[in-house]
């Protein structure tokens, strides 16, 4: 796995979901707050995206909006179209423990249409409106793992336009050679025995080199990281079965529980046995 895939799968609950729909001007909706995200795709015609307490954004055909936090916003027409035609969906999102990479996004994320940009999310895009369009056998199926690859593909296109601008943070840190390395290794395997001089052969620097690029990038030290990373996998493993904690512990690479509860407790302020109680 990387980071990117883990951070969404941590979070994600429930089914997706996802509809076409037509307006004729005049027109207007609205969208109440959830807990989670939501995107529209302009299909054809154009609308205008009015946030709570925020400016109105004008969406053209082939424009992507993607809002990670829904607080809650109105769709309406703009005077510019007599039909408009929408892609619109939803995904349930766990916020309790949300990866940085996905909290560090602002609250709208305005794709624009442009010729050649983004192939791959725009070839998703039409298979899901097809999908939707003209449903088949297995279409539950399908829709929802193309919602899954249209998030996965909206925030790859995002993070592409924020490193094109020059951005650091988590957009650089996706592309740093190094920082990548390090990362992918933590995610593929949170059991091993990281340090950071191991870290740094896995990503072709020295300890202190390593140390200091990623810092600078993802805002914690790699073994700061690491810890936050395991206690994040250990609640969901808490949460989603009952294997016993020694067992749990061992996942997230502590050999001894009673270390592996002292460093779960510190994360959330209750012991791994209160915890999973309090989610059942």
């Amino acid at each position: 796995m990387d980071v990117l895939s883990d951070a969404v799968t941590t979070m994600r609950v429930g089914r997706p979901h996802s509809r076409r729909t037509f307006f004729t001007a005049p027109w207007s909706t609205r969208f109440a707050p959830m807990d989670g995200a939501g995107f529209h795709v302009v299909l054809a015609g154009s609308c205008r995206l009015m946030p709570e307490g925020g400016e109105p954004l004008r969406l053209s055909t082939g424009d992507i909006v993607f809002l990670p936090r829904e607080p809650g916003h109105a769709l309406t027409d703009d005077g510019g179209s007599a039909i408009t035609e929408l892609l619109c969906g939803a995904y349930v999102l766990d916020r309790c423990r949300a990866h940085p990479l996905l909290g560090d996004l602002p609250d709208i994320i305005h794709l624009p249409a442009h010729v050649g940009r983004h192939a791959r999310l725009r070839t998703a895009v039409d298979l899901l409106g097809a999908e939707l369009a003209e449903p088949g056998p297995g279409s539950s199926a399908s829709v929802s793992a193309l919602l899954d690859l249209l998030l996965l593909y909206m925030l790859r296109s995002w993070f592409a336009e924020r490193r094109a601008q020059g951005a650091t943070g988590w957009p650089a840190a996706l592309a740093d050679p190094a920082v990548s390395a390090a990362l992918r290794a933590m995610h593929a395997e949170p059991a091993a025995p990281w340090t950071v001089r191991s870290l740094g052969e896995r990503a072709g620097l020295s300890r202190t080199s390593l140390a200091e690029r990623f810092a600078a990038l993802v805002g914690r030290p790699p073994v700061a990281y690491l810890t936050w990373w395991r206690m994040t996998l250990a609640a969901r493993y808490l949460k989603e079965g009952g294997a016993p904690l020694a067992s749990v512990a061992r996942r997230c690479g502590y050999s001894s529980e009673f270390a592996f509860a002292k460093t779960f407790k510190r994360e959330f302020g209750v012991s791994p046995g209160v915890f999973r109680k309090r989610s059942d």
